[in-house]
């Protein structure tokens, strides 16, 4: 099987994995956040970002939407507790990464979905782009379980790494919760055709987002692969 087909297989893989996790907390967010409160945030958020293939996106956004509706926790202690979260889980998953290197993580990655492609296309993309793939890998959901990893065995300076960190925990919680907590507010407020209209809006630009970035981890992929066999050569 052509490596990048395999890669695409092994992505999606991990994309149902994250996507039952997301139905499963979402289904039971209200029994959840009512036991647990902020902490049960934190700790997904966390553990997402130590590479656990876990829903952090999905849950942020769908809590802030619980906040708009059921005004029962303060989203602020929600974006805050996510941006410790974040960072916290980013700064463990570094040293996991910087301890074992790249050699433990070709042979144990697998376990959690970090397969030779990502290493792969992890080091074309720490190489070519530095520290803005820690900033921006937050906001892709392949990425952001695996950029603390794959930095921490690139041998990024840390003191780098925490900068670019902490502003993409900061961007990526604030505003995905901000932005759904809004949202929510809004949805709560408006009914009828207006309403309806808001909620379609906002689904066609998901959707699209979520194509434009499969598309471009596609690209990347075959660009890391190519840089690669270069190399090899």
């Amino acid at each position: 099987m052509p490596p990048r087909r395999r890669f695409l297989q092994q992505r999606d893989g991990l994309a149902v994995v994250r996507r039952a996790g997301s139905m499963f907390l979402l289904h039971h967010l209200d029994h959840l956040l009512q036991h647990y409160g902020y902490g049960i945030i934190g700790l997904i958020v966390m553990l997402e970002s130590m590479g656990a293939p876990l829903p952090g996106e999905s849950l942020i956004i769908g809590t802030a939407i619980y906040c708009a509706t059921t005004h029962r926790l303060d989203i602020v202690w929600v974006v805050v507790t996510a941006i410790v979260g974040a960072i916290m889980g980013d700064n463990f998953g570094y040293l996991i990464g910087h301890s074992l290197g790249f050699r433990a993580l070709a042979r144990f990655g697998r376990h959690v979905g970090l397969t030779d492609q990502r290493l792969k296309l992890g080091r074309y993309l720490f190489r070519v782009h530095g520290g803005k793939v820690v900033f921006f890998g937050r906001f892709i959901a392949i990425l952001r379980t695996f950029a603390a990893l794959l930095a921490g065995a690139n041998r990024m300076p840390w003191h780098s790494f925490l900068i670019w960190n902490a502003l993409g925990g900061i961007g990526w919680a604030g505003g995905y919760g901000f932005a759904a907590y809004f949202l929510g507010k809004e949805a709560e407020r408006i009914s009828g055709p207006l309403g309806i209209a808001v909620g379609v809006v906002a689904a066609i630009v998901v959707v699209g987002a979520l194509v434009f970035l499969k598309r471009n981890e596609a690209r990347l992929t075959h660009d890391a692969e190519q840089a690669a066999n270069a190399q090899e050569a």
